[in-house]
Protein backbone atom coordinates (compact mmCIF):
# COMPACT_ATOMS: atom_id res chain seq x y z
CA UNK A 1 0.00 0.00 0.00
CA UNK A 2 3.26 2.31 0.94
CA UNK A 3 4.96 1.79 -2.39
CA UNK A 4 1.34 2.21 -4.17
CA UNK A 5 0.54 5.55 -2.53
CA UNK A 6 4.40 6.90 -2.96
CA UNK A 7 3.60 5.67 -7.04
CA UNK A 8 0.46 7.93 -7.09
CA UNK A 9 1.74 10.67 -5.51
CA UNK A 10 4.71 10.43 -7.92
CA UNK A 11 2.64 10.46 -10.93
CA UNK A 12 0.39 13.59 -9.06
CA UNK A 13 3.38 15.57 -8.50
CA UNK A 14 4.27 14.72 -12.52
CA UNK A 15 1.30 15.77 -13.54
CA UNK A 16 1.28 19.30 -12.40
CA UNK A 17 4.47 19.77 -13.31
CA UNK A 18 3.48 18.37 -16.82
CA UNK A 19 0.46 20.96 -16.87
CA UNK A 20 2.83 24.13 -16.48
CA UNK A 21 4.17 24.16 -19.43
CA UNK A 22 1.51 22.52 -21.09
CA UNK A 23 -0.58 25.35 -19.96
CA UNK A 24 2.25 28.18 -21.11
CA UNK A 25 2.47 26.49 -24.21
CA UNK A 26 -1.52 27.09 -25.14
CA UNK A 27 -0.62 31.35 -25.32
CA UNK A 28 0.75 32.24 -28.48
CA UNK A 29 1.32 35.48 -30.08
CA UNK A 30 0.95 38.60 -28.65
CA UNK A 31 -0.46 37.40 -25.51
CA UNK A 32 2.41 34.57 -25.30
CA UNK A 33 5.05 37.30 -25.40
CA UNK A 34 3.85 38.92 -22.84
CA UNK A 35 3.60 36.37 -20.78
CA UNK A 36 7.56 35.91 -21.72
CA UNK A 37 8.59 39.73 -20.99
CA UNK A 38 6.08 40.61 -18.16
CA UNK A 39 5.69 43.65 -20.45
CA UNK A 40 2.87 45.44 -22.93
CA UNK A 41 3.94 47.65 -25.24
CA UNK A 42 1.27 50.39 -25.88
CA UNK A 43 1.14 53.35 -28.79
CA UNK A 44 0.11 57.08 -27.48
CA UNK A 45 -0.08 60.46 -29.63
CA UNK A 46 1.26 63.38 -28.50
CA UNK A 47 -1.42 65.90 -29.18
CA UNK A 48 -4.58 64.24 -29.61
CA UNK A 49 -6.63 65.93 -27.13
CA UNK A 50 -8.57 64.74 -25.08
CA UNK A 51 -7.86 61.12 -26.05
CA UNK A 52 -4.10 60.72 -26.41
CA UNK A 53 -1.59 63.18 -25.28
CA UNK A 54 1.43 63.91 -23.06
CA UNK A 55 0.54 65.96 -19.99
CA UNK A 56 2.70 68.70 -18.39
CA UNK A 57 4.44 66.09 -16.69
CA UNK A 58 5.73 64.48 -19.91
CA UNK A 59 2.91 61.31 -18.93
CA UNK A 60 0.72 59.63 -21.78
CA UNK A 61 -3.02 60.61 -20.84
CA UNK A 62 -6.42 60.82 -22.10
CA UNK A 63 -9.67 58.68 -22.48
CA UNK A 64 -7.94 56.45 -25.04
CA UNK A 65 -4.78 55.96 -22.57
CA UNK A 66 -7.27 54.96 -19.82
CA UNK A 67 -8.97 52.45 -21.48
CA UNK A 68 -5.26 50.95 -22.23
CA UNK A 69 -4.62 50.84 -18.80
CA UNK A 70 -7.62 48.99 -17.90
CA UNK A 71 -6.67 46.33 -21.05
CA UNK A 72 -3.72 46.33 -19.07
CA UNK A 73 -4.52 45.85 -15.69
CA UNK A 74 -7.18 43.18 -17.39
CA UNK A 75 -4.22 40.52 -19.39
CA UNK A 76 -2.17 41.10 -16.41
CA UNK A 77 -5.03 39.29 -14.44
CA UNK A 78 -5.84 36.77 -16.99
CA UNK A 79 -2.41 35.49 -17.84
CA UNK A 80 -2.15 35.49 -13.83
CA UNK A 81 1.22 37.72 -13.69
CA UNK A 82 2.09 39.15 -10.63
CA UNK A 83 3.46 42.66 -12.08
CA UNK A 84 2.77 43.75 -16.04
CA UNK A 85 5.35 46.86 -17.06
CA UNK A 86 4.15 49.35 -19.38
CA UNK A 87 5.90 50.46 -21.84
CA UNK A 88 4.92 53.45 -23.66
CA UNK A 89 5.71 54.23 -27.05
CA UNK A 90 5.03 57.36 -28.73
CA UNK A 91 3.27 57.10 -32.41
CA UNK A 92 2.13 59.68 -35.17
CA UNK A 93 -1.06 59.66 -36.78
CA UNK A 94 1.37 58.70 -40.27
CA UNK A 95 3.40 56.12 -38.54
CA UNK A 96 0.71 54.14 -35.86
CA UNK A 97 -0.54 51.36 -37.72
CA UNK A 98 3.50 50.71 -38.95
CA UNK A 99 4.17 50.40 -35.23
CA UNK A 100 1.39 48.05 -34.71
CA UNK A 101 2.38 45.85 -38.48
CA UNK A 102 5.96 45.64 -37.53
CA UNK A 103 5.94 44.73 -33.97
CA UNK A 104 6.92 47.61 -32.21
CA UNK A 105 3.64 48.09 -30.36
CA UNK A 106 0.80 45.41 -29.45
CA UNK A 107 -1.54 48.30 -29.39
CA UNK A 108 -2.47 51.72 -30.07
CA UNK A 109 -4.09 53.95 -27.89
CA UNK A 110 -5.14 56.59 -30.23
CA UNK A 111 -7.67 58.27 -32.33
CA UNK A 112 -8.21 55.37 -34.73
CA UNK A 113 -11.15 54.92 -37.10
CA UNK A 114 -12.06 51.61 -37.74
CA UNK A 115 -12.52 51.48 -41.57
CA UNK A 116 -12.49 48.41 -44.21
CA UNK A 117 -9.27 49.89 -45.79
CA UNK A 118 -7.54 49.72 -43.00
CA UNK A 119 -8.46 46.37 -41.83
CA UNK A 120 -6.07 45.12 -45.11
CA UNK A 121 -3.26 46.40 -42.95
CA UNK A 122 -4.27 45.55 -38.79
CA UNK A 123 -7.03 44.79 -37.04
CA UNK A 124 -9.26 46.93 -34.55
CA UNK A 125 -10.73 46.24 -30.99
CA UNK A 126 -14.99 46.87 -30.33
CA UNK A 127 -15.78 50.54 -30.79
CA UNK A 128 -14.21 53.11 -28.02
CA UNK A 129 -15.74 56.36 -29.77
CA UNK A 130 -18.18 57.80 -32.17
CA UNK A 131 -17.46 60.59 -33.74
CA UNK A 132 -17.69 62.69 -37.25
CA UNK A 133 -15.35 65.23 -39.27
CA UNK A 134 -15.93 68.51 -38.85
CA UNK A 135 -13.71 71.89 -39.40
CA UNK A 136 -12.97 75.07 -37.11
CA UNK A 137 -12.73 78.50 -38.49
CA UNK A 138 -11.55 81.69 -36.36
CA UNK A 139 -14.17 83.42 -34.51
CA UNK A 140 -16.41 85.62 -36.45
CA UNK A 141 -16.18 83.83 -39.75
CA UNK A 142 -19.17 81.77 -41.53
CA UNK A 143 -19.22 77.82 -39.94
CA UNK A 144 -22.67 76.81 -40.81
CA UNK A 145 -21.44 74.04 -43.51
CA UNK A 146 -19.14 72.45 -46.07
CA UNK A 147 -20.69 75.20 -48.00
CA UNK A 148 -18.81 78.27 -46.37
CA UNK A 149 -15.37 76.57 -46.92
CA UNK A 150 -15.97 77.50 -50.65
CA UNK A 151 -12.93 79.30 -52.14
CA UNK A 152 -11.54 78.78 -49.08
CA UNK A 153 -8.27 76.98 -48.06
CA UNK A 154 -9.09 73.88 -45.55
CA UNK A 155 -6.10 72.08 -43.64
CA UNK A 156 -6.33 68.58 -42.94
CA UNK A 157 -3.74 65.82 -41.16
CA UNK A 158 -2.49 63.71 -44.31
CA UNK A 159 -3.35 60.42 -45.20
CA UNK A 160 -6.39 60.27 -42.00
CA UNK A 161 -9.68 59.23 -42.82
CA UNK A 162 -10.69 62.63 -41.99
CA UNK A 163 -8.81 63.68 -45.27
CA UNK A 164 -10.22 61.31 -47.44
CA UNK A 165 -14.08 61.86 -46.23
CA UNK A 166 -13.52 66.01 -46.26
CA UNK A 167 -12.32 65.34 -50.46
CA UNK A 168 -15.38 63.19 -51.04
CA UNK A 169 -17.75 65.28 -48.92
CA UNK A 170 -16.25 68.30 -51.05
CA UNK A 171 -16.59 66.87 -53.94
CA UNK A 172 -20.45 65.65 -53.42
CA UNK A 173 -21.93 69.26 -52.12
CA UNK A 174 -19.87 70.95 -55.36
CA UNK A 175 -17.45 72.91 -53.08
CA UNK A 176 -15.02 74.08 -54.71
CA UNK A 177 -12.43 74.34 -51.27
CA UNK A 178 -8.37 73.81 -51.28
CA UNK A 179 -7.68 71.27 -49.29
CA UNK A 180 -4.31 71.56 -47.55
CA UNK A 181 -2.65 68.74 -45.91
CA UNK A 182 -0.30 68.81 -42.72
CA UNK A 183 1.61 66.56 -40.45
CA UNK A 184 -0.02 66.92 -37.30
CA UNK A 185 -3.04 68.39 -35.42
CA UNK A 186 -0.70 71.84 -34.06
CA UNK A 187 0.90 72.35 -37.68
CA UNK A 188 -2.85 72.97 -38.82
CA UNK A 189 -3.96 75.26 -35.80
CA UNK A 190 -1.02 77.22 -36.43
CA UNK A 191 -1.51 77.86 -39.92
CA UNK A 192 -5.46 78.60 -38.77
CA UNK A 193 -3.80 81.21 -36.64
CA UNK A 194 -1.63 82.56 -38.88
CA UNK A 195 -4.21 83.03 -41.79
CA UNK A 196 -2.62 80.71 -43.85
CA UNK A 197 -5.37 78.37 -44.24
CA UNK A 198 -9.11 79.68 -43.67
CA UNK A 199 -10.01 76.46 -41.41
CA UNK A 200 -8.92 73.54 -39.87
CA UNK A 201 -10.35 69.99 -40.28
CA UNK A 202 -10.53 66.94 -38.22
CA UNK A 203 -12.82 64.69 -35.99
CA UNK A 204 -15.09 66.78 -33.98
CA UNK A 205 -14.35 65.37 -30.49
CA UNK A 206 -10.44 66.45 -31.01
CA UNK A 207 -11.12 70.24 -32.44
CA UNK A 208 -13.13 70.83 -29.65
CA UNK A 209 -10.10 69.75 -27.26
CA UNK A 210 -7.53 71.59 -29.38
CA UNK A 211 -9.96 74.55 -29.13
CA UNK A 212 -9.98 74.69 -25.30
CA UNK A 213 -6.45 73.99 -25.28
CA UNK A 214 -5.53 77.13 -27.51
CA UNK A 215 -8.06 79.17 -25.89
CA UNK A 216 -6.04 81.60 -24.43
CA UNK A 217 -4.22 82.43 -27.89
CA UNK A 218 -6.78 81.83 -30.42
CA UNK A 219 -10.91 81.86 -30.25
CA UNK A 220 -12.71 79.48 -32.46
CA UNK A 221 -15.50 78.66 -33.50
CA UNK A 222 -17.13 74.70 -34.13
CA UNK A 223 -19.26 74.40 -37.63
CA UNK A 224 -22.62 73.45 -36.99
CA UNK A 225 -22.82 70.09 -39.41
CA UNK A 226 -20.66 66.89 -39.60
CA UNK A 227 -19.32 65.57 -42.72
CA UNK A 228 -18.69 61.86 -41.73
CA UNK A 229 -19.03 59.33 -39.67
CA UNK A 230 -15.99 57.85 -37.35
CA UNK A 231 -15.73 54.67 -35.33
CA UNK A 232 -12.71 54.70 -33.15
CA UNK A 233 -11.10 51.06 -31.86
CA UNK A 234 -7.86 50.43 -30.25
CA UNK A 235 -5.48 49.04 -32.55
CA UNK A 236 -3.74 45.75 -32.56
CA UNK A 237 -2.66 42.98 -34.70
CA UNK A 238 -4.29 41.18 -37.80
CA UNK A 239 -4.59 37.19 -36.90
CA UNK A 240 -4.48 37.22 -33.06
CA UNK A 241 -7.69 36.62 -32.24
CA UNK A 242 -6.30 35.55 -28.66
CA UNK A 243 -5.05 39.10 -27.94
CA UNK A 244 -8.14 40.83 -29.36
CA UNK A 245 -10.58 38.66 -27.57
CA UNK A 246 -8.56 39.69 -24.42
CA UNK A 247 -8.65 43.16 -25.06
CA UNK A 248 -12.27 42.90 -25.95
CA UNK A 249 -13.38 41.11 -23.00
CA UNK A 250 -11.90 44.54 -21.00
CA UNK A 251 -14.01 47.02 -23.18
CA UNK A 252 -17.35 44.62 -22.58
CA UNK A 253 -16.78 44.47 -19.36
CA UNK A 254 -16.43 48.43 -18.83
CA UNK A 255 -19.73 49.06 -21.13
CA UNK A 256 -21.25 46.52 -19.40
CA UNK A 257 -20.57 47.61 -15.79
CA UNK A 258 -21.32 51.42 -16.49
CA UNK A 259 -17.76 51.86 -15.66
CA UNK A 260 -17.04 53.61 -18.54
CA UNK A 261 -19.12 56.42 -17.64
CA UNK A 262 -16.52 57.36 -14.87
CA UNK A 263 -13.72 57.63 -17.82
CA UNK A 264 -16.50 59.42 -19.57
CA UNK A 265 -16.85 61.95 -17.38
CA UNK A 266 -12.80 62.01 -16.31
CA UNK A 267 -12.13 63.50 -19.62
CA UNK A 268 -15.54 64.94 -21.50
CA UNK A 269 -17.29 65.79 -18.19
CA UNK A 270 -17.84 69.88 -19.73
CA UNK A 271 -19.48 68.55 -22.48
CA UNK A 272 -22.48 67.85 -20.78
CA UNK A 273 -23.90 63.69 -20.79
CA UNK A 274 -22.82 61.22 -23.37
CA UNK A 275 -24.75 61.90 -26.65
CA UNK A 276 -28.18 59.14 -27.21
CA UNK A 277 -25.42 57.39 -30.24
CA UNK A 278 -22.74 57.11 -27.70
CA UNK A 279 -24.27 55.53 -25.20
CA UNK A 280 -25.86 53.14 -27.86
CA UNK A 281 -22.55 52.52 -28.56
CA UNK A 282 -21.59 51.59 -25.47
CA UNK A 283 -24.85 49.49 -24.68
CA UNK A 284 -24.08 47.56 -28.07
CA UNK A 285 -20.55 46.61 -27.37
CA UNK A 286 -21.56 45.59 -23.54
CA UNK A 287 -21.36 42.13 -25.18
CA UNK A 288 -22.06 39.20 -22.44
CA UNK A 289 -19.38 36.35 -20.92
Amino acid sequence: MRRAFSALLLLASCAVLLAEPAAAQQLKGTLQKIAQTKTIRLGYLRESVPFSFVDASGDPSGYSIDLCKRVAAGVQQQLNLPELAIKWVPATLANRFDLVSSNAIDLECGTSTNSLSRQKQVDFSLMTWVDGGNFIVKAGQPSHGLADLAGKKVAVVAGTTTEAALREALKKGYVNAEVITVSKHLEGLDALNKGEVDAYASDQTILIGLALAVRDQMQVKLSDQNFSYEPYGLVLRRDDSDFKQAVNSVLARLYRSGQIVEVYKRWFGGLGEPSPMLIAMFAMNGIPE
